[in-house]
C-alpha cells in the first residue's frame, strides 16, 4: 500500500451484537465493504438522553470506522439536542435533520456517511434483536421505519419514566 493510500477502515466481525460497553447501548454494523444496503448498522440506545447515549456509540464507531465528525439526528426524538459534544478530546458536531426517530446519520471524515437504524429504548430484547439483524443484512432494501413496524418494535410507544429498560426485563408483559 502506498503512503498516499487512505487506510482501510476496520469493520466489526460478522454477526456482532455487542454492548458498546457493559450496561449501555447495543450496536451492530454491516460487515461488507460494498455497503449496498439501505442501512449500515443498528443502534439500540437505553434512553433518549443524547448526552448519556452518544459518547459510548461514538467511541465504539471511532474504534471500528475511524474518527466521527458529525452526527445527524431528529431533534424531536431526543431530549435536549446539543450542537456539539466533546468525546475523547474530539469535537463531534450534532446536526438536527428531519430523519425521524428511527434513524441516525454518522459522518466519518469529510463526506463518508453511514445510516443507522435506531431501535427505540423501550423495545423488547427479541424485537430489538430482530430489527437489528434485519438492518445489517447486506441485501436489506427496507427503510428503518418499516423494519421497526415489521419487527413489532413500535416507535410510537414511549417508555414510561417508572419503567426504564434494564438488563432485567419484566416478565409479566
Amino acid at each position: 500500500m502506498a503512503d498516499s493510500d487512505p487506510p482501510v477502515p476496520k469493520l466489526l466481525p460478522d454477526a456482532v451484537h455487542q454492548a458498546v460497553k457493559p450496561g449501555t447501548a447495543l450496536l451492530r454494523l454491516e460487515t461488507t465493504h460494498a455497503r449496498e444496503g439501505v442501512l449500515d448498522g443498528a443502534w439500540w440506545p437505553r434512553s433518549r438522553d443524547i448526552g448519556a447515549e452518544l459518547p459510548s456509540l461514538i467511541a465504539a464507531l471511532t474504534e471500528h470506522l475511524g474518527p466521527v465528525t458529525r452526527v445527524g439526528l431528529d431533534a424531536s426524538a431526543w431530549e435536549e439536542l446539543p450542537t456539539r459534544l466533546i468525546i475523547d478530546d474530539r469535537v463531534v458536531h450534532i446536526d438536527s435533520f428531519p430523519v425521524g426517530d428511527d434513524t441516525v446519520l454518522i459522518t466519518r471524515g469529510d463526506r463518508d456517511l453511514f445510516s443507522f437504524l435506531v431501535v427505540p429504548p423501550h423495545a423488547t430484547p427479541d424485537a430489538a434483536r430482530a430489527a437489528m439483524a434485519r438492518a445489517v443484512r447486506a441485501d436489506n432494501v427496507t427503510q428503518a421505519e418499516q423494519i421497526l413496524i415489521e419487527t413489532s418494535t413500535d416507535p410510537a410507544r414511549p417508555i414510561p419514566a417508572e419503567e426504564p429498560r434494564t438488563g432485567q426485563e419484566r416478565r409479566d408483559r
